[in-house]
């Protein structure tokens, strides 16, 4: 073999490269790019490796590249699951505690049976974020925005009714007013009932023409291959959020006109805090969304699935809890909200 006086031999991880202006037998060595390799002495090319591997630190070889996705294993996902969890849990009780004083005024107040359908919901959107954690499968796919959509929208809706409730039923002691036949829980339920009609049509609807499913991608990061649920269509995912959020705003703007009234009428002032807690951070969740990648996109949804979960659960029943057991005297007819 004929050896080249002017350059050393290039080892494995590296490729000869011709230098300009120099002999032909001349030439320099160059590291293999991330994602190829060499594994013989003095290599013409790299061979690039294919998309489940990446190249070791030396370039010498392919390896699997590693799988990530948001998993119970990891600290994130078990703090979150943790947390998920407590909150259902915390929900479970409040409710058992509004059925045992189902009786008193401040239970019975702004419609007891839509205060137990939004303990439910809320249990349920808690819950509901476990979807999100762990290995996605095309069952967990195709429930996990499905599931959220719809029980966030009987939780928003129950929130519009109780609101509207409060409206009509102010309205309603007026001299000469035509609304008392309005007051009462059927009207509040059929308007649960139409809301969610709305969210279940639009969910069929993607369900049938562009579903979702779970995909490994492997262009995001050079080092890992992202698991994670195609969404299908990014169209029908932000006519879900923009659904809820439209109700929202709607809840929030009738709690807002509702919130001078009397005083036995201001479990608005409650809702329009929750709603405007709840609108900020969904507002928020748009752009980290469509900022994020991988696990943590998942993370930031499950974060927004949470935090205005807890500002519901807590604006709304924890006043009440407060005064069922720290300050009972307020819990009397005279004090009742309706």
């Amino acid at each position: 073999f004929v050896q080249s006086q002017c350059s050393k031999p290039c080892k494995p991880g590296f490729r000869k490269a011709k230098v300009e202006g120099a002999p032909s037998c001349c030439y320099t060595c160059v590291l293999c790019a991330d994602g190829e390799m060499s594994n013989v002495t003095d290599a013409q090319s790299c061979t690039k490796c294919s998309k489940y591997e990446k190249s070791n630190s030396g370039r010498t070889s392919c390896i699997p590249r590693d799988i990530n996705y948001l998993s119970y294993d990891e600290h994130l996902g078990s703090t979150l699951s943790s947390i998920s969890v407590t909150f259902s849990i915390s929900c479970a009780v409040i409710l058992g505690i509004f059925i045992k004083y189902r009786e008193t005024p401040i239970v019975r107040a702004n419609n007891r049976y839509l205060s137990c359908l939004l303990l439910i919901s809320l249990t349920l959107c808690f819950l509901c974020t476990l979807l999100f954690i762990g290995r996605p499968t095309q069952i967990c796919c195709l429930l996990r925005q499905v599931t959220f959509g719809i029980v966030f929208t009987i939780s928003v809706s129950s929130v519009l009714a109780k609101t509207l409730t409060v409206i009509i039923a102010f309205n309603a002691t007026k001299p000469g007013s035509k609304l008392k036949k309005y007051v009462g829980t059927q009207l509040a339920i059929v308007l649960v009932i139409v809301c969610c009609l709305g969210e279940i049509v639009i969910s069929i609807v993607w369900l049938v023409s562009n579903p979702p499913f779970p995909e490994a991608d492997t262009l995001s990061d050079p080092d890992y291959i992202i698991l994670l649920c195609n969404e299908g269509s990014d169209f029908f995912f932000f006519c879900i959020i923009g659904y809820i959020g439209t109700l929202a705003l709607l809840s929030f703007i009738a709690a807002f006109l509702a919130k001078d009234f009397p005083n036995r009428y201001n479990e608005a002032k409650n809702i329009t805090f929750s709603m405007l807690g709840f609108c900020s951070v969904w507002g928020a969740f748009v752009p980290a969304y469509l900022s994020s990648k991988g696990s943590r996109m998942v993370a930031v949804e499950i974060f927004a699935i949470l935090s205005s979960s807890a500002g519901l659960l807590g604006c709304i029943f924890i006043p009440k809890c407060y005064i069922i057991f720290l300050r009972p005297e307020l819990n009397t007819k005279a004090n009742r909200i309706i």
